[in-house]
């Protein structure tokens, strides 16, 4: 027997903790455990951060029978914390990350139902930890511990920093065993600092990854909002209800709200995932109007290596940007040479507001960039070489305006300025949410105010701000999108109920927040509705993808009336409207 494989060979009555970054591979060793298990004693799943399908689905790929000698029941705390409608399934319970009794409940119910000693995975420990603080470490060993002392085995994983590192340490001294995962340049380690049948140890083994969710943009409808947003006379409005700009703090909300539930990946995944996005510019240059067009041909060159030409580029880019109130920028033709260019840029959309706040702020979004210079460059005949971009300047470190440094090539400070956010810079950028949110509702004060681009964002926009490219490529930024959610509008909810409003009270506050932010057109009897809710409009999707409006949404109503919203119709799935069911 290898030692991964003991490793995975849980022992009854011992609670093991796998701990280890976001995308490690924490979910992959688990369902190597019930693989490993399934044979000899029945398994409970508890998945908080993904469907039981789908955990099903990876099962079935790595190998998992259609006939097994045990049962495999679910406890699906996913669906319910982040608003999703459950499937009803044969040995699955639902429950909610944010209600660890429920838990506790559900575990116990269908242990009951299996009636012998069990293996019970726990995948994983982090949204209810994000959402009940250190309450977990009391589940643990009034629940997880005692369950294990019953004659069952138990594994269950956390992402390492997700939290306190008191709460962890907390944690770590209750566990029978505990497994760290290190990722290091193309392998990772599995570091065993104490265990009941495995003696101290580190056991390399390669890295392995993500599953996408089909879908695509509606091209005509975008193509027809960029030339309303540059003022081309062709163009007019997509949402005839709302308008086609968002108030910058809904956005903003949304963005910090992924990283506060996953500050280390979040950024680089971000980077990574709308640099591969934007690169390939093909159908954006066939389906550009006439006299943008003709402005290409004739003005802009397919190499921008040298200052002049870069200088025409990012001319036609802070077009765009203004027209989209971006930003407004500054190319620094001064300072700039040959493959290295800098620009300036003033009233930026993710950093106005945020102003010394300790850190730079543009982090994954100028992948975005990256990728459309390169795409520029290949698809009009010209190299086809990977740019990079970083910002030099921020407002968030004091600076009164942004820049940023472009190059063909790597940029040796990149990996480090994408992962520089900790924990308590994002709680002290979201605490400045809070308190616009707080001044708005209570002092009746305006969300965001920038002097010349005013409060707004074009859709485009903001659909680059919440990053929809990665949310669909990446099922761990999406997990990171929704869950952050819940985080978030928990977070508005208990600030409204200690603020002293009355649960209809905070109902109507939220409401009216979505209509001022122009989120979309929202009406609510028996259920929540929103015409052409800005998080979905123009895209095409199997799934439901409002991501982060039915997590904050279902975050916010269970922490003001301890009910749940459920995403039962989406306008990406070709029906015109979402409606969340507001219910226990």
């Amino acid at each position: 027997m290898s030692a991964l494989t003991q490793l995975q060979e849980i022992p009854s009555r011992n609670l093991i903790l796998l701990i280890g970054p976001p995308g490690s591979g924490k979910s992959s060793f688990c369902q190597q455990a019930v693989l490993g298990n399934i044979e000899s004693r029945p398994v409970i799943y508890v998945t908080t951060e993904s469907s039981p399908l789908n955990v099903e689905d990876s099962l079935r790929q790595k190998g998992l029978g259609k006939t097994l000698p045990h049962i495999l029941g679910f406890v699906d705390a996913f669906h319910e914390t982040v608003g999703l409608p459950s499937i009803e399934r044969p040995n699955s319970i639902d429950a909610s990350s944010e209600d660890l009794t429920s838990l506790g409940i559900a575990i116990s119910k269908l242990r009951e139902n299996v009636g012998e000693a069990v293996l019970l995975v726990f995948d994983s420990l982090t949204p209810p930890y994000l959402l009940s603080g250190p309450e977990i470490v009391r589940f643990m060993r009034m629940t997880l511990l005692r369950f294990a002392a019953e004659g069952n085995a138990v594994l269950a994983c956390i992402d390492e920093g997700c939290g306190k590192q008191e709460d962890m340490v907390a944690m770590m001294s209750t566990a029978d065993g505990i497994v760290k995962i290190e990722l290091m340049d193309g392998s990772k380690t599995f570091n065993v600092l104490k265990h009941p049948d495995v003696e101290p140890m580190r056991i390399e083994v390669p890295k392995t990854w993500s599953h996408t969710i089909p879908y695509h943009f509606d091209m005509d409808m975008w193509m027809q909002h960029f030339e309303m947003t540059m003022g081309l006379g062709a163009g007019s409005t997509l949402r005839t209800e709302v308008g086609d700009y968002v108030n910058l703090f809904w956005p903003n909300l949304a963005r910090w709200s992924g990283m506060l539930w996953d500050p280390k990946r979040f950024p680089m995944m971000s980077y990574n995932l709308s640099k591969q996005s934007e690169s390939n510019m093909k159908e954006f240059f066939k389906r550009l109007p006439w006299q943008a067009k003709l402005y290409l041909k004739l003005f802009l060159p397919n190499n921008f290596s040298k200052v002049k030409d870069m200088k025409k580029f990012m001319s036609f880019i802070d077009r765009i940007s203004k027209g989209e109130r971006h930003s407004i920028g500054e190319y620094l033709e001064n300072e700039s040479k040959t493959n290295e260019h800098y620009a300036r840029e003033y009233e930026d959309m993710l950093c106005w507001g945020f102003e010394n706040v300790g850190s730079t702020l543009h982090l994954g979004m100028l992948g975005m960039v990256a990728g459309i210079l390169r795409g520029f460059e290949k698809d009009r005949g010209g190299p086809d070489r990977d740019w990079n971009l970083i910002e030099t300047k921020c407002v968030g470190l004091g600076d009164p305006y942004c820049e940023v440094k472009m190059v063909p090539g790597e940029v040796d400070e990149l990996k480090g300025s994408l992962e520089s956010v900790d924990s308590e810079i994002v709680e002290r950028i979201y605490n400045r949410l809070m308190d616009h949110l707080m001044a708005f509702i209570l002092q009746k004060k305006p969300l965001w105010k920038r002097p010349r681009l005013g409060s707004e964002v074009s859709l485009h926009m903001f659909s680059h701000m919440i990053g929809h490219d990665a949310a669909y490529a990446s099922d761990r930024y999406r997990t990171a999108i929704r869950l952050g959610g819940v985080l978030g509008g928990k977070k508005v909810g208990e600030r409204l109920i200690a603020a002293g409003l009355r649960e209809d009270e905070a109902v109507k506050q939220i409401l009216h927040l979505l209509e001022h932010c122009k989120v979309g057109k929202v009406s609510m009897g028996e259920t929540l509705r929103i015409a052409q809710n800005c998080e979905s409009f123009a895209m095409k999707s199997e799934e439901p993808s409002c991501f982060f409006t039915t997590g904050f949404l279902n975050g916010f109503f269970s922490a003001v009336k301890n009910q749940h919203i459920k995403e039962t119709r989406c306008i990406a799935m070709g029906i015109p409207t979402v409606n969340g069911n507001s219910g226990r």
